[in-house]
């Protein structure tokens, strides 16, 4: 049974001891809270949406099979991201290991060295990007692609507007994309390249 009444605005923390005692009304609010964002955080990925839906649906799933194993969570938005990200990665590992044709293969062994050096730069240039950024702008951008939250909880926590909110993320975004420009895909082969794949991502970001 339930220790105490809990309702769409019980905070986390209660709903993740509700939870542990198997309480279904708990993981009910928790999914309604967290599953629509975390299928467009899937989605832009995958660009798939029946997939995204899916691979959040075993988020899901996961979570209340281990509803009574679980280790103390901090950040729920953060554990679930974090869930979902692993559950992309293993698509993503998936996809490529049964989908791309012989001629990507080539591409792949042909250019790993390449990709590798290219890689490494764009994190330290990212690093590097992120850390130009005005600190308000940084934080909005840091809460809504790292956190996974919604530019209505963003302007909550930052006591700001939600049009507040998104002129930060916009001036992110405009920033980053001077910053990272020459990364920035161009052409069909970097749309196709697993190494490259979060470029192809950012483009759409921006």
């Amino acid at each position: 049974m339930p220790k105490q009444k809990i309702d769409i605005s019980s905070p986390d923390n209660i709903l993740l001891l509700e939870l542990k005692e198997g309480n279904s009304k708990a993981f009910d609010i928790i999914f309604r809270r967290y599953y629509d964002n975390l299928c467009r955080f899937s989605y832009t990925f995958i660009h798939d949406a029946d997939m995204a839906q899916n691979l959040v649906q075993n988020v899901f799933i996961r979570l209340w099979e281990r509803r009574f194993v679980m280790g103390k969570i901090a950040n729920l938005g953060g554990y679930l991201t974090v869930m979902t990200k692993n559950q992309i990665s293993d698509y993503i590992s998936d996809y490529k290991k049964h989908h791309l044709n012989a001629e990507l293969n080539i591409n792949i062994a042909d250019h790993s060295t390449e990709n590798e050096i290219i890689g490494k730069d764009f994190e330290e240039r990212l690093v590097v990007a992120m850390a130009k950024l005005p600190a308000r702008c940084k934080e909005a951008f840091e809460l809504s692609r790292f956190e996974n939250k919604s530019n209505k909880e963003i302007a909550e926590e930052m006591k700001i507007s939600v049009k507040g909110v998104e002129a930060l993320i916009g001036r992110s975004l405009k920033l980053l994309r001077v910053e990272l420009n020459e990364f920035l895909p161009s052409s069909k082969r970097f749309s196709t390249n697993p190494i490259l794949f979060f470029l192809r991502i950012a483009r759409k970001f921006f």
